[in-house]
């Protein structure tokens, strides 16, 4: 008989075991339904009901397909195909509220970084909130124009209250400070040199560097002094018939000291104006408060940057100015129309809900309330004394619960601007210190993150520490239940 022959029969009577593997495999792909048949279950129409029929047919299309491709490659087979399709429907639950379930919730910020970028920077007060909501959920007069029954202007909105907080200027909105400053580069500087201190090319948040927005602009960077020095000379003697712009960046969150020496704004607006060249102040935070007398020295204002000369002032809406994202352009109008005029405009413009909340905010400050009505600005000029009475009722709340092994106790620090303002300016706070018998410092740390609504504190020498100066005060009740869960 033929070797060929003789190799496929059988050995004393028995199936080959690949042979054996193919027909079990071939078994399992059998028991395996069809989509359809699965959905007519009595679970599985139910999860369609709570979910939605689209996303429940997706995800039993899903699993019944990975258990074809393991069933083929011999990953699975027989009892284990049987046991899959028993718990599908437990399986399509689970991941029809994994899959749906928002990741962006409310937190509890008890760090004490009031602009803290990774939780959204400044908190809304709730009068902007309602306001947003209201234009949101309706048809607006965004562009139209109610007089005339035509088409209006969105800016149109905030002339008004830009004129009280800055006579004689002109401003645009754009969607943030980045491409405010992006927009003003190009519009005065696209393949033409932009005067820029070697100390001021900053790195923001994100790894974001000015020279890299410079060069996305279609600006030529060029640079003037060193890292440490740079004088007004530095800046006449870099000025040619190339120069389109000279820009002064707000150092944001660092400082260079010791050994150092900067033009002023005051220096190079004057330079400026002598030669015929516009001066552009990224002024970053958005400040409109005189701030000293709550102890915060270096945070210079909007206005203060205005009345130094420059000729144009970029600063961002969600800092400091206590609103929305957004970028803000203010200065001297024959030089911001043109970049309202800037096709880039158009890419960047902020919806209707942005201009809602600015609108709410930009009030507040116009009547000279923003301090006391704006979450931000209430933080950033909150007492230590006030932040004590406050941390003292949340221990006592605490305590008055079931007993256990938590311990706390207030302790001096301090509380921190955020989001690149005010560097190195600490305002002095009252901190609660979290300790546990049973649990270490980071246990605490996790479990007041995975609490219903996640408490962010922070640990500094092994200690958990809690700072209610950016603990909303309807957030108390839920953070000394975060604290008496873990008694």
């Amino acid at each position: 008989m033929p070797a060929s022959r003789s190799a496929s029969k059988t050995v004393s009577g028995r199936t080959p075991r690949g042979a054996t593997a193919r027909q079990a495999g071939s078994t399992a792909l059998r028991v395996l339904p069809q989509v359809h048949a699965v959905l007519e279950r009595d679970e599985l129409r139910q999860a369609a009901e709570r979910h939605g029929r689209a996303l429940v047919t997706g995800l039993v299309r899903e699993r019944l397909d990975a258990l074809r491709r393991d069933v083929r490659a011999g990953r699975t087979g027989g009892a284990a195909v049987e046991s899959e399709l028993a718990g599908l429907p437990a399986w399509v639950e689970r991941e029809a509220g994994a899959r749906t379930a928002s990741t962006m919730r409310p937190v509890i910020n008890a760090t004490g970084v009031i602009l803290h970028t990774n939780f959204g920077r400044a908190v809304l007060p709730e009068n902007a909130v309602l306001r947003m909501t209201e234009v949101a959920r309706a048809y607006t007069t965004l562009e139209y124009d109610l007089a005339g029954g035509q088409r209006g202007s969105r800016s149109s909105h905030l002339d008004r209250l830009f004129a009280l907080l800055f006579p004689g200027r002109a401003f645009h909105i754009v969607n943030n400070n980045a491409a405010a400053v992006l927009l003003a580069l190009n519009t005065f500087a696209e393949g033409r040199e932009v005067i820029v201190s070697r100390g001021e090319l900053v790195e923001i948040g994100g790894s974001f560097r000015i020279p890299d927005v410079m060069r996305k602009s279609g600006a030529v960077l060029r640079e003037v002094g060193t890292t440490n020095k740079t004088r007004l000379a530095d800046f006449e003697r870099a000025i040619g018939p190339r120069t389109g712009l000279i820009l002064k960046v707000h150092p944001s969150n660092y400082r260079i000291v010791g050994f150092t020496a900067q033009a002023t704004l005051r220096e190079v607006a004057a330079l400026g104006r002598r030669r015929k060249i516009p001066v552009l102040m990224d002024q970053g935070s958005g400040n409109l408060l005189d701030l000293t007398r709550y102890g915060i020295r270096n945070e210079p204002s909007v206005f203060e940057a205005l009345e130094q000369g420059a000729d144009v002032v970029c600063f961002s809406g969600d800092k400091m100015l206590g609103g929305p994202q957004a970028g803000l352009i203010v200065g001297r109008p024959d030089l911001v129309k043109p970049m309202r005029e800037n096709s880039l405009s158009r890419a960047l413009r902020v919806d209707k809900v942005t201009y809602a909340a600015l609108e709410t905010v930009l009030l507040e400050h116009a009547r000279g309330a923003a301090e006391s009505r704006l979450p931000a600005l209430r933080m950033l000029t909150m007492t230590r004394q006030a932040i004590e009475d406050r941390a003292r009722r949340l221990i006592d709340q605490v305590a008055a619960g079931p007993g256990g092994t938590l311990s706390l106790a207030i302790v001096p620090g301090l509380s921190l601007p955020g989001g690149g303002s005010a560097p190195e300016e600490g305002l002095p706070t009252a901190l609660v210190a979290v300790a546990s018998g049973r649990l270490s410092a980071r246990a605490i740390e996790k479990r007041l993150r995975a609490h219903a609504t996640p408490v962010i504190a922070r640990i500094e020498e092994g200690k958990v520490l809690l700072d209610l100066r950016t603990v909303l005060e309807e957030q108390e009740p839920a953070l000394a239940g975060a604290l008496a869960s873990l008694a």
